[in-house]
């Protein structure tokens, strides 16, 4: 049985990222959102340090740390200023291999995850399409079997990092839906090459999170060979479900990294603005609501914890990382939300940094999985009500 991290241990990590994240104020973050820039610095700083690797299994490199170490991870990068646009530069570094860790060859294991570990390898996930969003079993991208590998052709939507990649985690169709008999079957992940001759990858403007560019992928008779399919044809669905749960709690970190971020540039404003001869944090109409978010966001961090405990003794813990992904996301939003109004006019400037807390935390509501579908899966699946869907 795994235990709960110690005080000790959690400061341990929190200070030894935030050396590491001292040298990246939100005035740098600032500037790259504003230029579009690929934060490619922090990347190296955070990869030098060994912060990439922490769940990576010690024998491919890595620090063997679970889901617990890696909430507290991306809730400090999230948390010093850099938001989603920080977190999404490692969050994928943290569980975003786990169908290779679990399912895929030693080979696979061994020719990877060192590299990833390491911050040499850049991966993205190519899972959503234009005519499927979360209906995963509907994608329509296929991969025709040839000597050696595949050949594969179709559209991925929404995928980050696709510019900097050398690889895509890309679920496919190897059996069209309608020869199958249950929808989940006949779908094959492979972790295959960006070929830029038979990928085109083109940027989409976007409200936030600019760091990272969002992308569409149009694939064109692109050739995986075969030792790049992980697992068994056919089982892929199977396999892109082993990280989700991991990948809800790291969600809720960033949110509740994001919503601290924005409460203590809120109470440091009220306190040093004065209006009417006083300053405006006396004002119980300015007091109360980031008191109220406080208490949020406390709660949101026992549920966090609570969750990534469970995931990493392998007890079940779907309804505690989708409660903690949903209640985060839409606490922290408003807690920005909030941090925006008590700023007045200055919180739509972006001197103050609060606005870009707002549009980046926005997208959380939405992404991995939109809360009403967290909603109708806990209707589901905990309260036994009726499939919604």
């Amino acid at each position: 049985m795994v235990d709960m991290l110690s005080a000790e241990a959690e400061q341990d990590i929190r200070q030894g990222v935030r050396a590491v994240l001292k040298d990246f104020p939100d005035e740098y973050w600032m500037r790259k959102d504003a230029d579009h820039e690929f934060a490619w610095d922090f990347y190296h700083a955070m990869a030098k340090a060994g912060w990439l690797g922490i769940c990576t299994p010690t024998e491919y490199g890595g620090g063997g740390a679970g889901v617990q170490e890696a909430a507290l991870l991306i809730e400090e990068v999230a948390g010093n200023g850099g938001g989603l646009n920080a977190a999404t530069m490692v969050q994928v570094a943290l569980f975003g291999l786990e169908p290779v860790v679990k399912h895929g060859s030693d080979e696979q294991r061994r020719r990877f995850l060192p590299a990833a570990a390491a911050g040499e390898l850049q991966v993205c996930f190519g899972v959503t399409e234009p005519d499927a969003g979360t209906d995963t079993t509907s994608i329509t991208t296929f991969a025709r079997k040839v000597d050696g590998g595949y050949r594969v052709t179709g559209r991925k939507i929404f995928i980050s990092r696709a510019e900097q990649a050398d690889r895509v985690l890309l679920i496919t169709r190897t059996t069209p839906k309608k020869d199958v008999a249950k929808s989940t079957q006949g779908m094959t992940l492979f972790l295959a090459p960006m070929d830029r001759d038979h990928i085109d990858v083109q940027p989409i403007p976007k409200l936030g999170r600019n760091v990272v560019s969002t992308n569409t992928l149009f694939i064109d008779d692109l050739f995986v060979p075969e030792e790049d399919r992980i697992g068994e044809e056919g089982q892929g669905f199977k396999y892109l479900l082993a990280g989700l749960n991991a990948e809800r709690i790291i969600v809720a970190s960033v949110c509740l990294g994001i919503g601290r971020a924005a409460l203590r540039r809120a109470v440091e404003y009220t306190k040093q603005r004065h209006v009417f001869g006083r300053p405006i944090g006396m004002n119980q109409g300015v007091q109360f609501p980031l008191a109220d978010s406080l208490a949020k966001l406390d709660a949101a961090e026992l549920l966090i914890r609570k969750a990534a405990w469970l995931y990493d003794n392998g007890l079940p813990c779907a309804k505690e990382a989708n409660e903690a992904k949903y209640l985060t996301s839409e606490w922290a939003f408003e807690a920005a939300d909030r941090a925006i109004q008590v700023h007045g006019g200055y919180g739509y400037t972006k001197e103050y940094h609060v606005e870009r807390y707002w549009r980046d935390v926005r997208i959380e509501r939405i992404a991995p999985i939109a809360n009403e579908l967290v909603l109708a899966y806990l209707g589901e699946k905990v309260l036994g009500l009726p499939r919604s869907y």
